[in-house]
């Protein structure tokens, strides 16, 4: 049985669902609401027209009895009936807005109104078109009981219509409340909604973020992203993955550039051997053909001489198989200047005789670096320097202490050394600064920004991958330093290294 796993997919469809849901329900319920609220205005536009009509049967009953003229008593009994015909379509609305007992009321009220309509007009008729005298008490009688009928009529519909008016506008209120309170709801509901995905997608999204930045400053470390997502947990491993690839790459990348710099150091080492070989084979030949004379001081000095370039030779042998060796990284205190001695030394036998190299190292500074590949980036850029100068010149390796109290004041006052790598190498803590100047022609200012590129070389083809500035780079960020360069051409070229102080 497959174990469910959650997607941001299904995260973004279940919150655009409950958005659709939303907007679908309060669209219905404003949908029910405005029927609702047709059908009253329908209502009150019945009795708005009734309470019209029995307006108009009042004004021709004054007519009538004022004129005596037909044609008032027929639309008198024309408004009578259409006031019938409304009340009758119209029951439930009257029933609504008033109480039983006043809507019968008024049903029976409008039938005897126009029966004593009737029955006035033929007392007017007899007296008219017949000459017959009328009774004048039973004229007057049937008078009054138009003038109560009908009034009784007008107050009723009066009433009904101010309610049913002053319901409309309640109703209207009501509406315009409950439209407030639900687009207010949905608002709130869409934003909660907005900051629930935020947090279950947007989070990790922007916690992968955050690693892949700790990741841009050089720290190979794996992504760990608290989501169950599928989205979220195939990219955090895939991720990972690329790290590991990454990684074990660039290791391959530094071993083979190490190679390749061996390659090139063996004649420089094959120069060094050679004289402790030679001093060994020269008193290893006085030996031999003295072996039998009695001078036991000068045989002793012969084979102290030796011992000392037996050592020589071995400390040689030593280095060289320390820089070759794969080891692990691991930092440790390294006396500068010793370990550039012994960096130069690997290269002497490559340096021309009119090129020299000066130390101005402090004996006593140090810094906290794995020896091996912290020696491969200054070896690098001893090389480079080297190959830098055509015939002659002076290759000047200078260090010291700076603290960052120190950086700020120069930032202050504005001094060259600062302001010319500012923005290019910069460490907040105290440092150890190394600069490797050479006096070679110097690197046109339009190629500078590309030396630290990978596979950028300016040498011919074949003599150069292009990965040895690079490489330099790699390792002294592998370090938490930077390095920067500043060069004018005819002027020579300085490469400028911060180390953490150890």
């Amino acid at each position: 049985m497959m174990k469910y796993q959650s997607s941001i997919r299904q995260k973004i469809k279940i919150g655009y669902y409950a958005v659709v849901i939303m907007i679908v329900g309060l669209s219905a319920f404003t949908f029910i609401e405005l029927n609702y609220l047709e059908k009253k205005i329908m209502s009150g536009e019945a009795i708005s027209e009734f309470f019209d009509a029995t307006l108009e049967v009042r004004r021709f009953e004054k007519n009538y009895f004022l004129y005596e003229q037909l044609s008032d008593y027929e639309e008198n009994i024309r408004y009578v009936t259409r006031a019938g015909e409304l009340f009758d379509a119209n029951i439930a609305a009257f029933a609504a807005v008033e109480t039983g007992d006043r809507i019968i009321s008024l049903r029976d009220n409008l039938q005897l109104y126009k029966d004593l309509m009737g029955r006035y007009e033929n007392l007017i008729r007899r007296q008219k078109y017949q000459r017959t005298e009328v009774d004048s008490a039973l004229k007057i009688k049937l008078a009054g009981d138009l003038r109560r009928t009908g009034k009784d009529i007008i107050t009723v519909s009066e009433e009904m219509s101010k309610t049913e008016r002053r319901n409309l506008q309640l109703l209207l209120a009501s509406s315009r409340r409950i439209l407030i309170i639900s687009i207010s709801v949905l608002i709130v509901m869409v934003i909660a909604i907005g900051q629930i995905m935020a947090r279950m997608v947007v989070k990790p999204l922007k916690l992968m973020e955050v690693s892949m930045e700790v990741i841009a400053d050089g720290r190979f470390e794996n992504i760990r992203i608290d989501s169950r997502d599928r989205e979220v947990v195939s990219l955090t491993n895939a991720f990972n993955k690329m790290l590991r690839e990454l990684e074990l790459r660039q290791r391959h990348l530094v071993h083979s550039e190490k190679l390749a710099s061996l390659g090139t150091l063996l004649s420089g080492v094959a120069h060094e051997l050679n004289n402790p070989l030679s001093n060994i084979s020269s008193s290893n030949q006085i030996l031999l053909e003295e072996i039998d004379e009695g001078d036991r001081e000068y045989k002793k000095e012969l084979l102290a001489q030796i011992n000392e370039q037996a050592d020589r030779a071995r400390n040689i042998v030593r280095s060289l198989l320390e820089f070759s060796r794969d080891k692990d990284f691991k930092k440790q205190v390294l006396p500068l200047k010793d370990l550039f001695e012994e960096t130069i030394r690997f290269v002497k036998g490559q340096i021309p005789a009119k090129v020299s190299i000066t130390l101005d190292i402090p004996g006593e500074l140090g810094i906290t670096a794995d020896k091996q590949r912290i020696q491969q980036a200054f070896l690098n850029l001893i090389k480079n320097a080297v190959e830098a100068i055509a015939e002659e010149g002076v290759i000047t390796v200078r260090a010291g202490q700076h603290r960052a109290v120190d950086k700020e004041r120069e930032a202050y006052a504005g001094i060259y050394n600062y302001l010319k790598y500012r923005g290019k190498c910069t460490v907040e803590d105290d440092t150890v600064d190394i600069e490797i100047h050479d006096t070679g022609p110097g690197i046109p200012p339009e190629i500078l920004p590309k030396v630290f590129d990978p596979f950028f070389t300016t040498k011919d083809v074949g003599k150069g991958s292009g990965l040895g500035l690079f490489i330099v780079h790699e390792i002294i960020e592998e370090h938490d330093g930077c390095i920067a360069v500043d060069s004018e051409p005819g002027k020579g070229t300085t490469f400028l290294i911060r180390l953490p102080e150890k």
